[in-house]
C-alpha cells in the first residue's frame, strides 16, 4: 500500500484518498467507474456518464496550515483536539446529476504540486475509455510491484507526471 498524490494504491486497487475500512467513507476508481464506499455514499458512477472529477477540501501544505497543525497537535496532547484524519470531498460531474463523496485524506497534508498533478490526472481520466484504462492499469501495476510503502515527495511527483503522460497517449 502506498500514497501517491491524492491517491492510495493498495495492490491493484486505486482510491482517491485513503483506502476505507468498515463503514468509513471512501472513493475507489475502477475500470468501470467511480465507486462510492462506506455508509450513506455507496454507488457506482460509470465513466461514460462522468464528465469531470475534482477534489476539494484537500489539506494542502501552507504556512497557515502548518500553524494550524501545530495548534491541533498541542490541543491533542492536552486532550482537547481531534485525532480524526482530515476528509476531502470528491465531486463527480455527470450527464444527469452531480454527486459529492467523502474520503479520508491519505496524508495529513499534500504539497501544492502533488495536489495540482493529482487534479490533472483526474481530469485526464474523464477524457475517454482508452485513456482511463491505460492510466488505471499503470497505477495498479505500480501498486502491485510496490513493497516499500509510500515513496518520497520527488518520486511521488515523478510518478504522477508519468501517469499523466500515459493518460495522454492515443
Amino acid at each position: 500500500m502506498a500514497m501517491v498524490g491524492l491517491f492510495w494504491i493498495a495492490e491493484g486497487d486505486v482510491y482517491v484518498g485513503a483506502k476505507p475500512s468498515g463503514l468509513a467513507p471512501g472513493v475507489r476508481l475502477t475500470p468501470e467507474g467511480v465507486v462510492g464506499l462506506g455508509d450513506r455514499q455507496s454507488g457506482l458512477w460509470l465513466w461514460d456518464d462522468v464528465r469531470a472529477l475534482t477534489v476539494v477540501d484537500v489539506p494542502v501544505k501552507s504556512l497557515r496550515r502548518q500553524a494550524g497543525a501545530l495548534l491541533e497537535m498541542a490541543l491533542t496532547v492536552g486532550g482537547l483536539g481531534s485525532d480524526e484524519a482530515p476528509t476531502m470531498t470528491v465531486s463527480i460531474e455527470t450527464v444527469d446529476k452531480d454527486a459529492e463523496l467523502t474520503a479520508y485524506a491519505a496524508a495529513s497534508w499534500y504539497s501544492q504540486e502533488e495536489y495540482d498533478l493529482s487534479l490533472t490526472l483526474l481530469s485526464h481520466l474523464t477524457a475517454g475509455e482508452a485513456t482511463l484504462r491505460a492510466t488505471l492499469a499503470a497505477m495498479a501495476q505500480w501498486g502491485r510491484a510496490q513493497e516499500d510503502g509510500s515513496p518520497r515527495a520527488a518520486e511521488r511527483e515523478g510518478l504522477l507526471r508519468e501517469w499523466i503522460e500515459v493518460s495522454r497517449l492515443p
